[in-house]
């Protein structure tokens, strides 16, 4: 059945344009690491300091001393911040080594917790690998507590209701942004951003005859001399980074963040108990103290994963499955195929969905889809591939504006956009018409802004120069998200590193059979691992699979370009109980397309652990191009939407404003 059982909304008829103008109005651009999404702010294609507008934002990590309980601090202006010291290596019998300080940054709940009410801490993680959780909640946090939290307001019910309140917890996986010790392939700044120009001057894999000897060179030299780095341990000590940033072990800190987590709960507990018996009289049944007791090695977890993020949900899942309260995994990759190369390519689908924004074109016509071509869908698609050819062999020259500097236009920046636009195509759907219509006819300016918008300055620091090169004061720990990626990635799934030049080929053959346009783009994910040198201490073997003590809600769209619908279904069996809802819908996990259907199911699944039946089906409430009802009802708050619709509604729509990566 269709989602009526979630949502009667969805059931209503469509209107077409009526969104048109709050689309193209939105701010973020849409993508991933690898399989995952990242949380980064984009002003009218220009990147900024992603956490400029974030309140509070002089704060630094290092005014925090890592600790081997969760010592929360003020940060960010409304947010709490701590460094959880946990072993490098939790398997070593001896308890000595080295120690990683897991960034975390927590949104508190609307209630305390020693509320009744307080249902405890989800965890999240965008994806990647290599996705910073930090960066997440600070900019998404209110919005995906907005979703799983009571649509009352706590402070207009007694805090005896079933009502549940939720802190939202980000952290860093190991190896990435805040979490130390972090790591560099390069010297300095400045050197990374030359190397990225080099590699963006080469072109895509595809682009030339030589690109694939250009990336399989670069390669060598990128993937050797880093991986070489993480595998040795620093002077003085046994044990190396590149070892430990695999997801077994951050499946293991998430459970060591559930417990520490469960601590520090309880030491408010104790304190507000004593508060309350020094002001009432003792209570001689300790309420506060039994509600917020710590279940010592018995902690369950809350957690929001998508994309990579169901990687590290089923690995958890597998690894520790009688520690789960609740679980939705967003988006849901093949772990088999991720962990071992086994299975079909996941890219899959991501033809299907070029093909509906043809049909989405050719539905909406030349005023809203600046690349129309009459003939129907079939032209539009044609027109498409008509330029492109056109551009792979003649890129487009265009001239400095006051807005850029000069510049040539590719075919590898229509392939960053086209891979944009299948991943978020709400937003980017339009802007891909809008920029190849105007190429189409020899102003490339669009593209260029959108271009040189993801280009972002190497001037060292004056802390850099003095200190030299390698040197912690050289790092960003902002950027080294890719390259955290590779370290993560290569390390779970060794197969990608150990391939010749003809296996490469064959693979990227095979790719670019599953699909033309993102078959290219996707063979630079194996690209990233070649020559890979540091091996994971600590693996599982599989098979990924558990009865769970609750069972999860899976999610995802029916045209998914990297996590298609098929992941979900073939892990859902190897989850007895879990459900996979379905959103039809195109783009990278539910984020990608607002709708009230999705967004009920994942708050009723943490309000009461409720899954939704097997058979409901969620409509997407905006399509690309097309519109729909919902948005104007939210401007103009009206049309039958209620209160609590609109502001569920709203968050969905921060989310696909938000969720964005420019090009790689």
């Amino acid at each position: 059945m269709k989602g009526t059982e979630l949502s009667s909304f969805n059931q209503r008829p469509r209107r077409q344009n009526v969104a048109r103008s709050a689309t193209i109005a939105l701010l973020g651009l849409a993508g991933l690491l690898w399989w995952g999404n990242n949380y980064k702010h984009i002003n009218e294609g220009h990147n900024v300091n992603p956490l400029d507008g974030i309140p509070g934002s002089g704060f630094s990590w290092h005014q925090i001393v890592p600790s081997p309980s969760i010592e929360y601090h003020d940060c960010f202006d409304g947010f709490q911040c701590a460094r959880l010291e946990a072993p490098m290596d939790y398997n070593r019998a001896d308890g000595q080594g080295r120690r990683v300080a897991v960034a975390l940054t927590r949104l508190p709940a609307k209630v305390s917790v020693t509320d009744p009410r307080y249902g405890g801490a989800v965890l999240i993680n965008p994806g990647g690998p290599g996705g910073s959780g930090v960066m997440q909640v600070l900019v998404a946090g209110r919005d995906l507590q907005m979703i799983v939290d009571a649509e009352e307001n706590p402070d207009t019910t007694e805090n005896t209701t079933q009502a549940k309140y939720f802190d939202v917890i980000g952290f860093d996986p190991r190896g990435v942004n805040n979490t130390t010790p972090g790591f560099s392939c390069f010297p300095d700044l400045s050197s990374q951003v030359t190397w990225e120009l080099q590699m963006e001057a080469d072109g895509m894999l595809g682009s030339s005859e030589s690109s694939f000897m250009r990336h399989w060179q670069r390669a060598q030299a990128l993937n050797q001399g880093c991986s070489l780095n993480l595998a040795t341990p620093p002077a003085g000590e046994d044990e190396a980074l590149g070892s430990h940033v695999n997801t077994v072990p951050v499946a293991r800190d998430m459970l060591e963040i559930t417990e520490r987590h469960a601590e520090w709960r309880e030491k408010q507990g104790q304190i507000q108990q004593a508060l309350y018996d020094r002001t009432h009289g003792h209570d001689p049944e300790q309420h506060i103290i039994n509600h917020t007791r710590w279940h010592r090695n018995h902690e369950k977890l809350l957690y929001w994963g998508r994309s990579y993020g169901t990687v590290l949900g089923t690995t958890f899942a597998t690894m520790y499955p009688d520690r789960i309260s609740r679980m939705v995994l967003d988006g849901v990759v093949d772990v088999d195929k991720y962990f071992t190369g086994i299975g079909p390519n996941p890219i899959r689908d991501a033809d299907a969905i070029f093909d509906k924004f043809s049909l989405y074109c050719d539905e909406v016509g030349p005023e809203s889809c600046p690349l129309y071509t009459s003939g129907g869908p079939t032209s539009i698609k044609e027109a498409f591939l008509t330029l492109d050819e056109r551009v792979h062999n003649a890129s487009i020259p265009v001239m400095a504006s006051s807005t850029h500097g000069p510049e040539v236009i590719t075919w590898t920046d229509i392939h960053n956009l086209l891979r944009v636009a299948l991943y978020q195509p709400i937003f980017a759907f339009p802007l891909f018409a809008q920029y190849l219509a105007q190429l189409s006819n020899g102003d490339g300016s669009a593209m260029v802004d959108f271009k040189q918008g993801n280009h972002r300055s190497s001037c060292p620091s004056n802390q850099c120069q003095m200190t030299g090169p390698w040197s912690t004061a050289c790092r960003d720990p902002g950027e080294n998200e890719s390259y955290a990626t590779a370290a993560i990635l290569c390390s779970d799934a060794e197969y990608m590193g150990d391939v010749d030049e003809g296996g490469f080929r064959e693979y990227w053959d095979g790719l670019k059979g599953d699909s033309r346009m993102l078959g290219d783009y996707w063979a630079h994910i194996r690209m990233s691992c070649v020559g890979w040198k540091a091996r994971a201490k600590w693996k599982i073997p599989g098979p990924f699979a558990a009865t769970t003590s609750n069972p999860l809600l899976l999610i995802s769209n029916t045209l998914d370009p990297v996590t298609p619908l098929y992941g979900a279904e073939k892990m859902s069996q190897n989850f007895p109980g879990s459900v996979v809802l379905r959103q039809d819908s195109e783009g990278h996990t539910s984020g990608a397309s607002p709708s009230l259907c999705i967004a009920r199911g994942i708050r009723r699944y943490f309000q009461t652990g409720e899954l939704p039946d097997k058979d409901v089906f969620c409509e997407a409430d905006l399509k690309p191009l097309l519109g729909s009802i919902t948005v104007e009802m939210i401007e103009k708050e009206e049309g039958g939407m209620t209160g609590g619709e609109r502001v569920l509604m709203q968050a969905m729509m921060n989310e696909v404003r938000r969720l964005r990566r420019g090009p790689l």
